[in-house]
This record gives structure tokens, C-alpha cells and sequence, in this order.
């Protein structure tokens, strides 16, 4: 197996929505956009599966070398072979791919987030850090399509947020800012127990409303002369932003179940938006 075959079949392997932002892409992008999506899956599952956080902070550091080796042509993960040439062909910043890193070894450190700022931090790392590697892939004209990629990054990593209330729980972590726990009547032990009281409700409508606010700022930030380039990040967009709107439909099920949209919504996304429509 080539390290471009092993980076496709973990994209394909893990069902995530950022697949179908990928399937109208030149061959070139697809590849590095698999590559990306590889090296980000291979670190995250280092904190989700690595029960011991020594263990867990070992491989990461390793991850951190890898890192170092790929932009001198020296990688031997297969994901860090095959980013090699996509670091080469689309002027990727190595401190971003640390920064990545930086944001999984939160995870080994916290559990619990004091106020929106401090999140911030962690959806910045993890999320719109990929944003902006993305945006770089994709392709563009005007410096100002990073702000978009910014945000677009961080609707989506709270909206992951808000889908994955129950399932983070069941790990014993709480994402959503404690602050706004206390703001809104709601208790550690209702969410961890998985009580979804009426107070729960409010305090996650504030949480769809702040994602809602980010995917506005990013879609309004994008220059009109990068749209077409950028319509991978538009599509996964569009369902992702899909999929906050049925969880809000629905009265945020998260504690208990994951809402979920169809293959089929999803595919009719993906041409809806390519073919133009903005989410």
C-alpha cells in the first residue's frame, strides 16, 4: 500500500462529512487534502484510544518529530511520506501542524474549559488551524479568504461540540464552557448523567446561535474572487451547518443519541453547493 492509498482509505475509513468536500477535487488537492485529513485523524485517535496519558504524550511527541522530518524529506509514517510532497506543493507552514498537536496534547491536559476563551483556544488548535491548511490547498487569490477559513474552522469544531455532548460525556468531558453551565442553571453532573432538562436546552441553543454567528462571519468573509476555489470548504459547510440545524430541530438529543443526515442529504449538498448555492 502507498502512503497516498493508506491516506485515502483513513479518510474513506472514518465517515466523516469533510469526505464529500473532497470528491470534486483535482487529483493533486484530493491527495493532499487525504494527507491532511490522515495526519489529523492518526493524532486525534493517539488521545481518543490511548487510555494512558504518558503513553498518549509519547506518541504525540513522536508525531511532533515526524513532523520535523517531513519538511526535510525524511518521514517514515506513511501519512508523513505523503505529506512530504503536498508541504513542497502548497507552501504548508510547519507551525501548523504543530499547532495541531498542541491542541491534542490539551486534551491529555484538561477535560473541562472555564469560559469561551480558553475553548476558543482548543477550537482554534484543532479545528480552525485546519482551516487554514485547507483554505492554502484549495486555492487562493486574496489573504483575506483566511478569515474565512478561521471561522469556517471554528463553526465547525462547535457544532462538533454540540453533536458530541453525550459521547464526550461518557469519556468524562465537558466542552461546552462552564461558565455558561453555571449562566444557565445546568450542573457538571446534568451532563454527565445525561439529564436533559429544559435549562440544558437553553444553555445548547446558546451554543447553536454562537456556532450560527461563526458560520455567518465566515461565509461573509470570503472574497467573492475565491468562492469557486474554496467550494470543497463550502460544501462540508453546508452539511455540516445542515446538521446544526437538525440537531436544533430536534431539541438537542446529544446527551443520549447522535443526529445524524443522510448519505443521500449529504450527496445532494455536495452537488447543490458545487454547482454554486451557497450554504
Amino acid at each position: 500500500m502507498t502512503p497516498d492509498e493508506y491516506c485515502r482509505q483513513k479518510t474513506a475509513a472514518s465517515g466523516s462529512s469533510f469526505f464529500w468536500g473532497f470528491l470534486f477535487l483535482p487529483r493533486e488537492k484530493k491527495r493532499a487534502m487525504h494527507a491532511l485529513y490522515a495526519f489529523c485523524r492518526e493524532v486525534d485517535d493517539v488521545v481518543d484510544e490511548c487510555r494512558d496519558p504518558m503513553l498518549a504524550a509519547i506518541k504525540l511527541a513522536w508525531w511532533r518529530e515526524e513532523i520535523e522530518r517531513v519538511f526535510i524529506g525524511k518521514a517514515e509514517h506513511p501519512v508523513g511520506r505523503a505529506l512530504t510532497n503536498s508541504v513542497q506543493a502548497f507552501q504548508l507552514e510547519k507551525e501548523n501542524f504543530l499547532a495541531i498537536i498542541d491542541g491534542m496534547e490539551m486534551d491529555l491536559r484538561q477535560n473541562r474549559y472555564s469560559d469561551f476563551e480558553s475553548l476558543s483556544l482548543y477550537c482554534y488548535r484543532v479545528a480552525s488551524v485546519v482551516g487554514l491548511l485547507s483554505a492554502r490547498i484549495f486555492g487562493y487569490r486574496d489573504e483575506k479568504t483566511f478569515a474565512y477559513a478561521r471561522d469556517l474552522g471554528m463553526a465547525f469544531q462547535l457544532t462538533n461540540i454540540i453533536r458530541d455532548v453525550g459521547e464526550d460525556a461518557e469519556r468524562g468531558r465537558i466542552y461546552l464552557p462552564l461558565d455558561e453551565l453555571a449562566r444557565f442553571g445546568v450542573t457538571e453532573a446534568d451532563i454527565l448523567e445525561g439529564r436533559q432538562t429544559a435549562a440544558f436546552i437553553e444553555l445548547m441553543r446558546h451554543q447553536a446561535e454562537r456556532a450560527e454567528g461563526f458560520y455567518s462571519r465566515a461565509l461573509n468573509a470570503l472574497p467573492a474572487g475565491d468562492k469557486a476555489a474554496q467550494r470543497p470548504g463550502l460544501v462540508m459547510a453546508a452539511i455540516y451547518r445542515a446538521l446544526l440545524k437538525e440537531i436544533v430541530a430536534a431539541d438537542f438529543p446529544v446527551l443520549t443519541s447522535r443526529v445524524r443526515l443522510t448519505r443521500l442529504f449529504k450527496l445532494w449538498l455536495v452537488v447543490r453547493t458545487w454547482a454554486g448555492v451557497l450554504p
